[in-house]
């Protein structure tokens, strides 16, 4: 594990980011009492992606969420039936849930006079030749209208979707197709540490990772501290591997301050900040076709 050295240089980087990928987790966007949807973060949220709009970036939404909103609008709670009967119930909780969700993302980003676009994906929009060519060029041309993507995985017809671990996977793949330059990860964690800090009161944080090495990997937990969420430390290292390995910087952040996405942007320490390898290849098509095998 390398030394923090130019952290600050790494940092600053940040400032000149012209395409940038966001993703938010299930439990960033529900109000931890009830499960309903915190409409406090969502508008801030999407105040914030606009505001990187009008600096002229290139943004995308990778958002979780759409199972946990349909299993309250149908009022279904936790039973213990087979798992057969638990994956037909998430998705088709996921087909009520992403309607809702979507509904909700149009108009608050509407108010700020912004147009957003639904993009649903699944294991084959990536492993299939021609449909990811299809899929970069409709991100593409979505960049050129200036519209956001809100990308989301297709839960309603497919499983696997729901294991990849609650978006964070997801969200490095999108970054790979979209050749983006940054993506941050809002979670309910500030970040990296060298061991869990609810049970480890002397585990350090780590602000900076110049390369990620099998140490830093092994430091992965596999839990996650949500009922809501599916994605551990684990999925999140996944997620750094998959796009420093494609030259692309990634920061995790707590999102209980959705306002970190523009300080990130102006350079502060917030977050633990990945840097992009510009000197390994990374063959995400492979990597997704060979996930749950």
């Amino acid at each position: 594990m390398k030394e923090n050295r130019g952290q600050s240089y790494f940092r600053q980087k940040l400032k000149d980011k012209k395409r940038i990928v966001v993703k938010i987790g299930s439990s960033s966007l529900q109000h931890p009492e009830t499960g309903d949807l915190d409409y406090t973060k969502l508008d801030v949220l999407v105040r914030e992606l606009c505001d990187m709009r009008n600096r002229g970036k290139d943004v995308v939404l990778v958002t979780s969420g759409a199972i946990a909103v349909g299993k309250k609008a149908v009022h279904l709670k936790e039973s213990g039936q087979r798992e057969e009967k638990t994956i037909a119930e998430k998705q088709a909780c996921a087909a009520v849930g992403q309607a809702r969700l979507m509904m909700i993302y149009q108009k608050i980003f509407a108010e700020y006079n912004q147009v957003a676009a639904q993009i649903l994906m699944t294991k084959n929009t990536i492993v299939d030749n021609l449909n990811r060519y299809n899929a970069h060029n409709t991100f593409s041309e979505l960049f050129k209208l200036g519209v956001v993507p809100i990308v989301n995985e297709n839960d309603t017809v497919a499983t696997y979707e729901i294991e990849f671990g609650d978006n964070d996977s997801l969200s490095a793949i999108v970054a790979a197709l979209v050749e983006a330059d940054l993506l941050i990860l809002l979670s309910d964690i500030d970040g990296l540490y060298t061991d869990d800090p609810r049970k480890n009161e002397n585990a350090e944080f780590i602000q900076v990772v110049e390369e990620l090495d099998d140490e830093l990997m092994g430091m992965g937990k596999p839990s996650t501290g949500s009922d809501v969420g599916t994605g551990g430390m684990n999925t999140k290292l996944v997620a750094a591997k998959i796009a420093t390995s494609s030259n692309i910087d990634m920061v995790i952040a707590n999102s209980k301050d959705i306002k970190v996405l523009h300080r990130i942007l102006d350079g502060q320490d917030i977050g633990t900040l990945f840097v992009g390898n510009q000197n390994t290849y990374f063959d995400f098509p492979e990597f997704v076709e060979n996930m749950h095998t």
